[in-house]
């Protein structure tokens, strides 16, 4: 299957295209054969869920990296980094994990990890350009491992099913980048749908489209900024205490548990280790929030949204422990200043805060934000409203 052509593509991103165009045909002295784009990802809920085979319900973000490339008739692929002013070539010959690193890593991680799963790709000229903020959550490796591995596929000629991309782009991540991330950021990257959320079953490979039909809500991103503090060793800890718990209860993953119904607290006290139990209470709960939210946005229920998200928010909070003070001031300034609900959202640790804010209301819950923030003494937060967005495809 190849990837959506939006050719079409709006004015602003028809224009940011161009602008990578002239800089590849400045870089490297020809046309592209074309510009490819996949986005970041918000949650909306159904956090720490995906690498325990659970559900999940992320959607695609307006930002996004955008890659413009061509075949060449070398051994190399090489990649310009508008972002970073950087070149680096990546040897196609010996290449392994962890023969290039940096930055380079992860389209170098995207070339080996099709190759490994049989899809060989030739020299190549990529020029990446990305509008994802680092470092706050929002999948910014994703969308360039998405956006490079959709372009070259197409290069080269391969037909891939959007769904099984992703999940090459996830080995990429996980056996050359070294980051255990679970599949969803890169799932809903590709396969994400303007006006609609995905809902992603992990242990099924499903993914459903929800429509987001919230016309007088809008999703307040905030960036908290608040550096991820431990974020790789903690989230690493974190799956290897959800294993625990699951061999403990005798289940093959945490996602059982959701199954249990009136059994769960049982089931639950029937572990010793008081952290395992948390991290297996948080899991199967977060699994039930995500069905509860899928129900009432179909009814176009905004205030059940919102319990369940500040549900959710507790819950990582009390029994994954993934917040810090910077993520619970923000999630506090939100709920009690008028969201319908407020969650932190990502691995945790620091990075972004999502609220379900009545339209109106988010320039103030912004204002609101940045006062309170410095009050704390915090550095300013920064915070856009976020719509559904088209997943990965090619521009031009």
């Amino acid at each position: 299957m190849r990837t959506p052509d939006l050719s079409a593509a709006g004015d602003v991103e028809q224009k940011r295209a161009q602008s990578l165009s002239d800089d590849y045909v400045q870089r490297f002295g020809r046309q592209p054969q074309g510009i490819w784009v996949a986005p970041g990802r918000v949650n909306l809920i159904g956090e720490h869920t995906d690498y325990n085979d659970g559900l999940v319900m992320p959607f695609a973000l307006p930002h996004s990296a955008m890659v413009a490339a061509a075949s060449s008739t070398t051994d190399r692929v090489r990649v310009h980094s508008v972002n970073l002013g950087q070149t680096v070539e990546v040897p196609l010959r010996g290449l392994a994990p962890g023969s290039v690193t940096g930055w380079a890593a992860y389209p170098a991680a995207v070339v080996w990890s099709l190759g490994q799963a049989g899809y060989s790709v030739g020299g190549a000229d990529l020029v990446l350009e990305s509008t994802v903020p680092q470092g706050a959550g929002l999948s910014s490796s994703a969308a360039l491992e998405c956006a490079v591995a959709v372009a070259l596929t197409e290069l080269f000629g391969h037909a891939v099913d959007p769904l099984e991309l992703a999940e090459i782009a996830q080995h990429a991540e996980n056996a050359y980048v070294g980051m255990p991330c679970g599949v969803m950021d890169q799932m809903v990257s590709m396969l994400g749908k303007k006006n609609h959320v995905v809902q992603f079953d992990v242990r099924a490979r499903r993914a459903t489209l929800v429509p987001f039909r919230a016309q007088d809500a809008a999703i307040l991103v905030v960036d908290t900024q608040a550096p991820h503090r431990l974020v790789d060793g903690e989230y690493a800890a974190r799956r290897q205490q959800c294993k625990a718990a699951a061999h403990a209860l005798g289940v093959s993953s945490l996602r059982e548990l959701q199954d249990a119904g009136p059994r769960l607290p049982e089931l639950l006290g029937s572990l010793d280790d008081v952290v395992l139990r948390r991290r297996a209470r948080h899991v199967a709960t977060e699994n039930q929030r995500v069905v509860a939210v899928a129900e009432a946005l179909a009814r176009g229920n905004l205030r059940s949204v919102g319990e369940h998200m500040n549900a959710s928010h507790a819950s990582l909070r009390e029994d994954y422990e993934v917040t810090v003070e910077e993520t619970e001031l923000a999630q506090q300034v939100l709920a009690d200043g008028g969201a319908y609900g407020a969650r932190i959202t990502g691995a945790g640790f620091g990075g972004c805060v999502i609220g379900l804010v009545p339209e109106p209301e988010a320039e103030r819950l912004a204002q609101e934000l940045g006062r309170a923030f410095a009050e704390a003494g915090f550095r300013r937060p920064s915070a856009f409203t976020a719509v559904p967005a088209q997943g990965a495809c090619r521009v031009r």
